[in-house]
């Protein structure tokens, strides 16, 4: 499972579900770092809002990105049985809905022998846009993305191996290696860390790699990027960030290069609900900012036995 940071930025999330994602992944209120009963959560900042709606349970079933006045992204997430079962993302240009542009994603579960999940993707004027189907093995783990469209047929595999603390998922594509994530284990000096080194390929060869470091509580304290050099045969430090937390919170992280070093702070503003979310991010010397504007669902409160 990957750690999500305190850091949050503004159209990231539709970097990770967007029509392409490798995975289908319910979201939560964790996955956007917030906490309790949350109904929305409405995030501005300089350069745009994004608005994000959840369920009673926390699941995610609404999303607004708007970009301007004029135009912007809705995203609806429909549920059946604790299973996605439909996805619609319709687009707005001039406060028109671009049938072009705008897609359904329809989702059909199957559970025998083992777990498949076929995904159809389809424009609003009709036009087929994908398919994909999504193969587990008995584990439960993603084995193989079938994906086909009018270009062609495409095979994406995963590969699982387990040597000792070391876990590593390889990831090919018609058979070529794209990527491999190795996730392992060792003791620091506040406990036991992990460690997630991810490498990335371009036609089977090494292009870049990033190491990323989680202390025990699952925050990140370090994340290090990588350059392949293919003279020396090997990975070489680009640039590496630490992270520094107060109460549990973001409050600075350090960037360092060979020849640079610089240092963001983090100021956090947090609301008076309980368990509280923070409503407020500024980050100096940029001074740039984030606001949250919170809805909670009301707490249910249990009824009184009255005594005869």
């Amino acid at each position: 499972m990957k750690k999500h940071y305190t850091i949050f930025l503004l159209f990231s999330f539709f970097h990770i579900v967007g029509m392409w994602s490798q995975e289908v992944q319910i979201f939560t209120v964790k996955d956007f770092d917030l906490k309790g009963k949350v109904k929305s959560c409405l995030v501005t900042t300089d350069y745009g809002k994004e608005l994000f709606e959840f369920d009673k349970n926390g699941v995610l079933t609404k999303t607004i990105t708007q970009y301007n006045d004029t135009d912007q992204d809705i995203t609806y997430y429909k549920y059946d049985d604790g299973e996605l079962v439909e996805k619609r993302m319709e687009s707005y240009k001039n406060n028109v809905l671009d049938e072009s542009t705008s897609m359904a994603n329809f989702y059909e579960i199957d559970t025998v022998p083992n777990r498949k999940i076929t995904e159809k993707i389809i424009s609003y004027d009709k036009q087929f846009l994908e398919q994909q189907q999504y193969h587990y093995n008995e584990e439960g783990e993603l084995v193989r993305i079938i994906s086909s469209n009018g270009e062609g047929v495409d095979e994406t595999t995963f590969e699982y191996s387990q040597v000792k603390n070391e876990h590593t998922v390889s990831t090919f594509t018609n058979g070529i290696l794209q990527k491999a994530v190795r996730t392992s284990t060792k003791k620091g000096p506040n406990g036991t860390q992990e460690v997630v080194l991810t490498k990335e390929y371009i036609d089977g060869e090494p292009n870049t790699a990033n190491e990323e470091v989680f202390n025990s509580n699952g925050k990140l304290v370090t994340s290090e990027d990588f350059l392949y050099d293919v003279a020396e045969k090997e990975f070489v430090s680009q640039k590496k960030r630490y992270y520094h937390y107060s109460d549990g919170k973001l409050s600075r992280m350090v960037k360092k290069t060979i020849n640079t070093e610089s240092t963001d702070k983090y100021i956090f503003q947090f609301d008076s609900h309980t368990p509280s979310n923070w409503v407020k991010q500024i980050v100096t010397p940029g001074n740039t900012y984030i606001t949250r504007t919170i809805e909670y669902y009301e707490e249910e409160v249990p009824e009184e036995k009255t005594s005869n």
